[in-house]
């Protein structure tokens, strides 16, 4: 056996070194420190790491390769349906400016105040970083320190958000435009680009705006004022506050000086510009339809800063048939609204009133008034769907208690009256009584599920007459959902997309049964060949109903015929009564005049007609009473545009038949028109009033209620 030496009992111990006595610890190893170079080494690399990663997330998240396009200015046009621009919307943009063609003092005036050392810096300026911190802490005065490459990345790519990450990105963007684009590349989109206040973008559209001169024309006090504007547009636009923008424009030159782009003397000599301002957006900005559909666009897209042009469900002609029946209708100093659309939901004329110009409301879409009888289609619609039948008989006496006691329309009364005839007379007493049979949540769930978002409350039985506000596109849309029997239907201004097989099973629309929809649909029409409604009758099928609110504030009929479905009203905006004016006398008019010119029009063409960029037709202005039309037999005949349009039916089917007349027959058309637009102005206000009083007694009397 091999004994082991003492220095190997322990590898800890010296060589000839003693075993430690039994029980005793061994001496502890010294520990070595970590001095203050291996901590900083390791922080810098940290920090190195951090910076790496940021940059790399920085680089993913900000919009680079949007950087170096074409910057398109924030506008949206829309088309028709068949192509024709009818409204642009957006700022006032113009031609990209070039800086080789611009005058020196042009260029000098915006780096001067903007970023001084535009030329020297790599898109970020520290010097100009520190001097905004310090200005910032020293004084109660806010100062920026962008540079110009930073404010375009800022006011072109990034959104307006104020943090430390927009600032981060807009940094990383600069020293890419920097690192791509020459400094005068990068001086024209900014120039091209900043927004100078009154809705105006770039300089070129400015220089017009405020001085109606062409940038390359700019004097240096026009040009020098047009600089100080960019710190605050809103506030400091010459055309709002011209004293705030003489005293920046003093900012202004004291920088050119100090930059030796300006002497002293010139300086103190420079006037003060003067405004020439004119009329240049000739481009109708927006209609009645327009208005209606742009915030639905700016609230799905975010796009912010970009050229958009759109296609729209509007069709043009029935656009121009709708305005035409609006003007013709003899309104007095009432409104009207007119809304028409597909049974899908699609829009293809929208009238909000007589004229755009003198009022921008939108009564289709933005009043909210009582519908009145209209609303009794959800009434009688819910009964048929508890298993009521058209011929079934409720009680048309008068209703003598409870704390509600409507009347029928010249107190006109019977002691039972079938559901068919009491919808299409309209009687009040009858519909209030199936309310209650029905039951009134029953009512009010069904009126839900068709779209109508109106506050009804159970309990009211006023709610079956139509007290409950709504707009006069949720009303329309409702009845489209029986036109096509698919409920709820969704008013939409751009071509619906199909659904799939399986989100039509999980979400596809609602059905009436075969009974129910054949029902309902008998009841409407029997309003229109015999009931309240007869006024509207276009001498084809048509479904609807008329509705008047209580003391004739509202008159409205709402129906459809073929594949449009139609809804109109007539009122006063302050809401004080009209005089002699129901659903079934005015309104309905104006119903059947649209639905007969509607009939005989040509469809529209499937290519566009027009270059989405060209003049913008106007949709919503006054327009030239058209020629009236002439009955031939079956058929009826009408003249415009230069043509013959003959309308009549052909085995129940509407048949529509052009002929081109030529211009000499346009030209005695439009000579025509003009003369009957003079004989209108001279006749007799009082004459026309007598005869409209007469008109609306007869059709009161002959129809009953609306």
């Amino acid at each position: 056996m091999n004994e082991l030496r003492p220095s190997e009992w322990d590898p800890r111990l010296p060589p000839g070194g003693l075993p430690p006595h039994e029980g005793i610890e061994p001496a502890a190893p010294p520990v070595q420190t970590r001095g203050k170079w291996w901590w900083l080494k390791r922080s810098i690399q940290a920090l190195l790491l951090l910076i790496a990663v940021l940059i790399a997330w920085l680089a993913l998240t900000a919009p680079l390769s949007k950087s170096l396009e074409p910057i398109a200015p924030p506008q949206i046009t829309l088309l028709a349906a068949d192509g024709t621009p009818f409204a642009r919307n957006g700022a006032i943009v113009d031609k990209p400016v070039k800086a080789a063609e611009l005058p020196p003092h042009v260029k000098q005036a915006f780096i001067a105040i903007e970023d001084r050392r535009f030329y020297s810096h790599w898109g970020v300026d520290p010097r100009s970083i520190a001097r905004a911190v310090v200005s910032n802490i020293t004084s109660s005065r806010t100062q920026g320190g962008s540079t110009i490459t930073q404010q375009l990345a800022k006011f072109t790519f990034l959104s307006p958000e104020r943090s430390l990450t927009r600032k981060a990105r807009e940094a990383l963007i600069a020293f890419w435009l920097e690192a791509w684009l020459s400094k005068d590349e990068i001086l024209e989109r900014y120039l091209s680009n900043a927004y100078f206040g009154d809705n105006t973008y770039g300089l070129r559209a400015a220089s017009l705006h405020y001085f109606y001169r062409q940038p390359e024309r700019l004097t240096p006090a026009q040009a020098a004022m047009l600089a100080g504007l960019v710190q605050a547009p809103s506030r400091l636009a010459p055309t709002r506050n011209y004293a705030a923008a003489k005293k920046r424009m003093e900012l202004v030159k004291a920088a050119m000086v100090a930059e030796g782009y300006l002497t002293a003397d010139a300086a103190a000599r420079m006037p003060f510009p003067q405004l020439d301002l004119r009329s240049r957006n000739e481009l109708p900005s927006g209609t009645y339809f327009a208005d209606w559909v742009l915030p639905q666009i700016r609230a799905e897209n975010e796009s912010g800063y970009a050229r958009e042009t759109l296609k729209t469900t509007l069709d043009t002609r029935l656009q121009r048939l709708a305005r035409n029946a609006i003007a013709r209708a003899g309104l007095g100093q009432a409104q009207a609204a007119l809304v028409a659309m597909r049974p899908t939901g699609e829009v293809v004329a929208m009238v909000g009133g007589r004229d755009y110009a003198a009022s921008p409301f939108n009564r289709a879409t933005q009043a909210r008034r009582q519908p009145g009888s209209t609303f009794k289609l959800f009434v009688y619609l819910a009964a048929l769907k508890e298993g009521w039948q058209p011929d079934d008989r409720i009680d048309n006496r008068p209703i003598l208690t409870g704390g509600y006691r409507p009347k029928n329309y010249a107190e006109r009364y019977s002691d039972s009256i079938t559901l068919r005839e009491a919808f299409a007379t309209s009687s009040n007493v009858a519909t209030v009584r199936l309310f209650n049979q029905v039951g009134d949540r029953k009512v009010i769930a069904l009126a839900r599920a068709m779209g109508v978002t109106a506050p009804m409350e159970p309990g009211d039985p006023s709610v079956a007459l139509g007290t409950s506000e709504m707009t006069l596109l949720e009303l329309t849309a409702a009845y489209a959902g029986v036109a096509g029997n698919s409920y709820p239907v969704k008013p939409r201004a751009f071509p619906a997309e199909e659904q799939g097989w399986f989100e039509w099973l999980v979400f596809g629309p609602s059905r009436l049964s075969g009974r129910v929809h054949e029902d309902v649909e008998t009841m409407l029409r029997r309003t229109v060949e015999a009931g309240t409604g007869r006024a509207a009758a276009p001498g084809r099928a048509a479904f609807g109903k008329t509705g008047t609110s209580q003391d004739n504030r509202d008159a409205l009929f709402v129906g459809y015929s073929g594949d449009l479905v139609v809804g109109v009203w007539v009122g006063n905006d302050d809401n004080t009564p009209l005089q002699g004016v129901t659903g079934g006398g005015l309104p309905a008019k104006i119903w059947r005049d649209f639905m007969r010119s509607a009939r005989g029009a040509p469809p529209a063409p499937a290519r566009p007609r027009s270059n989405p960029s060209g003049p913008v037709e106007p949709l919503d202005g006054p327009e030239a009473l058209p020629l009236p039309e002439i009955p031939l037999g079956d058929a009826r005949v009408r003249f415009e545009d230069g043509r013959a349009v003959i309308s009549t039916e052909v085995g129940g089917a509407p048949v529509g038949v052009n002929i081109d007349l030529g211009p000499e027959a346009a030209e005695a058309q439009r000579r025509a028109a003009a003369a009957l637009r003079e004989a209108s102005a001279r006749s007799s206000e009082a004459a026309r009033e007598a005869q409209r009083r007469i008109e609306e007694e007869a059709s009161r009397r002959a129809q009953g209620p609306g």
